[in-house]
């Protein structure tokens, strides 16, 4: 087993042991409230570590874990998971933009449709039940899970031509690979499919306030062929520009508290930018593998929390 993958599996470990333990001390009466700000502060910033090279956002994992593990309403869970996304995403931006990794080109006329449709996503999500967000955050989470597992990523996809509309707005770029050491240039397709995919992903991004980081990746690499490191790279330029929009909604209905947005976009910048480094060494089939493991525990406990199955 490489040092990397050895890293990995232990930040992994410590946040499911942080979020079992955070279950734990919500059933103690005498719990300091210093106990959640310090509790959050360590969980973000171990999901910054693992989302950025995985591509799938820090508020794909956040509202899952805290909204399953920690004491607090999932409005005010899913209102700073916006705000947790939008900070890694921001926080590893500039670095995967100068980078390569990350395409500001690529990533505008995507993000301007779903950041549009995410603040529907908001509206609607808001005006449902929490024990019914609860139970479709699980079902989708659990979705993501199996997206993740069954789909064959490509490292690097071959384009033989690209459409119409990726040639009108340069849709391609180049790379330097650090794992490899070559330098990759790459160009995508199926640009108008692509599109609209990216304005149901902005529902979901505000409904749910997970950022969506989990579905840019899989649109990007399998329909529209871009590098998967270009998909992770882009990806989270995406983010920061829908849920900037889906932020504002929750910001406006007071479902921001400060005590939990704080340390939660604290630690998550401070995580994303450990991570965007790891981005262009470690291998993403490791990341992805403990991200799934991860997701799937969170997925569970969300889908029983709602159901009451598991309170």
């Amino acid at each position: 087993m490489t040092t990397a993958r050895r890293v990995a599996l232990v930040v992994v470990g410590l946040l499911l042991a942080a979020s079992v333990q955070a279950a734990d001390a919500a059933s103690t009466a005498a719990t300091p409230w210093w106990l959640w700000p310090l509790g959050l502060f360590i969980a973000c910033f171990l999901m910054g570590i693992v989302a950025v090279p995985a591509g799938i956002g820090g508020g794909t994992l956040f509202v899952p874990i805290v909204g399953s593990f920690f004491p607090f309403h999932l409005d005010f869970v899913r209102g700073a998971g916006l705000l947790v996304a939008l900070a890694s995403a921001l926080s590893a931006g500039p670095m995967l933009l100068r980078s390569g990794l990350g395409s500001l080109r690529l990533a505008l006329p995507l993000a301007v449709l779903a950041s549009a449709s995410s603040i529907a996503g908001a509206l609607l999500g808001l005006a449902m039940p929490a024990h019914v967000v609860q139970i479709l955050l699980g079902v989708v989470v659990l979705g993501i899970v199996v997206l993740m597992f069954t789909s064959k990523k490509s490292e690097f996809p071959l384009v033989e031509r690209p459409d119409a509309l990726s040639r009108a707005l340069a849709l391609h770029g180049v790379f330097l690979d650090g794992a490899s050491q070559r330098t990759v240039q790459w160009q995508v397709h199926r640009s108008v499919p692509g599109l609209f995919v990216f304005l149901a992903i902005g529902v979901l991004a505000g409904m749910f306030g997970i950022g969506a980081g989990w579905a840019n990746v899989p649109a990007l690499n399998l329909l529209m062929g871009a590098p998967v490191k270009v998909a992770a790279g882009t990806s989270s330029v995406v983010l920061s520009l829908v849920d900037s929009s889906a932020a504002w909604v929750y910001i406006n209905k007071g479902a921001v508290l400060p005590m939990i947005a704080v340390p939660s976009v604290v630690g998550m910048m401070l995580g994303a930018r450990i991570g965007a480094r790891l981005l262009n060494v470690l291998k993403g089939s490791v990341i992805r593998r403990l991200v799934i493991a991860v997701l799937l525990f969170a997925g569970t406990r969300a889908l029983l929390k709602g159901t009451g199955v598991w309170p």
